[in-house]
């Protein structure tokens, strides 16, 4: 798990700053969130609570149960998803109009099983040889898995790599998948890989290659709980979780 006691206190200080007051009666906010800011979320999920008095139920879940879930009519307070699902779902009169607030963005990252090669980050050449010398790669179904199922035709490797490369199925863990020792290199989102003991994080996807993921939150067209969903956003969005986001692998929206 990352240390987030240095932040802590920095939190508890700059609650007020976004307007958070104790609620004279609380309330059950649901989420369905991605897997990528849950370990941000569990330590600034607590500090909210415990300055509204409101509690948080959260799913947490890949990109695709995300949309499955919403699109096949289950209400909920907030969905916080690539930001081209939430504009997609709010097309489809699913989340709110002009609710959309974008709460995090994330880096693709590269991890290894232990004792693993390690491979070269120093441009994408570079990766695409450790590619070629991998022995099993692992990607997620998410938007990195997406991209880099794209990225590897184009680097003309494809149908090299495609006997020792598994995609997980939507919401499966890049990062524990190498901990259980079924790849030796995997790659998701740099924040998926932080708090997975087992495995060594070697960094971020090499700049020319790197795509960047928008992740924002959406209110549903029929949230029970819009108001405290509102106030939820604000804090999640405000200056306290700025180091969270940060020592956990993703920066501010």
């Amino acid at each position: 798990m990352m240390r987030m006691s240095a932040t802590v206190g920095f939190i508890a200080a700059a609650v007020a700053l976004v307007g958070l007051t104790r609620a004279a009666e609380s309330a059950e906010i649901k989420m369905l969130a991605s897997n990528a800011v849950k370990e941000a979320y569990l330590h600034l999920i607590p500090q909210f609570e415990q300055a509204t008095g409101h509690s948080v139920k959260i799913d947490w879940l890949g990109t695709n149960d995300i949309i499955r879930r919403i699109g096949a009519g289950e209400v909920t307070d907030i969905a916080i998803a690539p930001s081209y699902v939430v504009d997609d779902l709010i097309k489809q009169e699913k989340l709110a109009s002009g609710s959309r607030v974008d709460v995090a963005r994330s880096l693709i990252g590269v991890a290894i099983r232990p004792g693993a090669p390690k491979p070269d980050l120093t441009s994408g050449e570079s990766l695409k040889r450790s590619l070629l010398a991998s022995k099993s790669i692992v990607i997620s179904s998410g938007p990195s898995g997406v991209y880099l199922t794209r990225k590897f035709q184009e680097m003309g490797i494809a149908d090299q790599i495609k006997g020792k490369l598994k995609q997980l199925p939507p919401g499966g863990s890049s990062g524990e998948a190498l901990a259980r020792g079924e790849g030796d290199l995997g790659f998701t989102q740099v924040s998926e890989f932080l708090a997975i003991k087992g495995i060594e994080y070697v960094g971020a996807l090499p700049a020319d290659i790197q795509q960047e993921t928008i992740f924002s939150a959406g209110l549903h067209k029929g949230a029970p709980q819009a108001e405290a969903a509102r106030a939820l956003l604000r804090f999640l969005t405000g200056p306290s979780s700025v180091p969270v986001l940060r020592t956990a692998g993703l920066q501010p929206g």
